[in-house]
């Protein structure tokens, strides 16, 4: 980003639902976190891969009406230029945590703190409910995410091997949580 652009976050209404696919760039796999849990405390160490590989989500086909003016749950975009360049999805979880359904920058905007902007924006939004912290889920060879969520201040909470049984390429599930405290 440069300086003569201004960051803009806005709240879902209906005049942006056809931008929020649009931040849905691929990335890059190029490492693994192996979790190992000694005395209930998660630690991990880091695993390069021998051969990188990018990878893309599919678009998320959900009601996004559902996220609009709601107390439980919301999305917000990242604008620069009414060019919209990231978002983040959270809801108010049953465990009084603000989960984290998606978050995602265009391939050109990461490492330009938008990503932790969004989160900043999340933050807000869950404080305004009282709610204890922030969690999400990440999978065991998304490096970049990983440390992207521990520079943010997220610990390893929990790890699930089971979760994704349906997908070969995934080994493992790994709950990240960041405490308000």
């Amino acid at each position: 980003m440069n300086s003569a652009s201004k960051l803009i976050i806005s709240p879902l209404n209906a005049d942006l639902i056809e931008d929020i696919n649009k931040t849905n760039d691929s990335f890059k796999l190029y490492g693994r976190v192996v979790p190992s849990l000694q005395s209930g405390k998660w630690s991990y160490e880091e695993v390069l891969l021998d051969e990188p590989r990018e990878i893309r989500f599919p678009d998320d086909k959900l009601d996004w009406n559902q996220y609009i003016n709601q107390e439980d749950k919301t999305l917000f975009l990242a604008y620069i230029n009414h060019t919209c360049i990231g978002q983040i999805r959270i809801i108010k979880d049953w465990n009084h945590f603000c989960y984290i359904e998606n978050i995602a920058i265009k391939k050109d905007y990461r490492g330009s703190g938008v990503g932790k902007l969004l989160l900043n924006q999340a933050e807000e939004w869950a404080t305004q409910r009282q709610l204890v912290g922030m969690s999400l889920e990440a999978q065991d060879d998304n490096l970049g995410a990983c440390r992207f969520y521990v520079k943010q201040g997220f610990i390893l909470g929990g790890v699930d091997t089971l979760k994704q049984s349906s997908n070969s390429d995934i080994g493992t599930t790994l709950y990240w949580y960041k405490l308000f405290k």
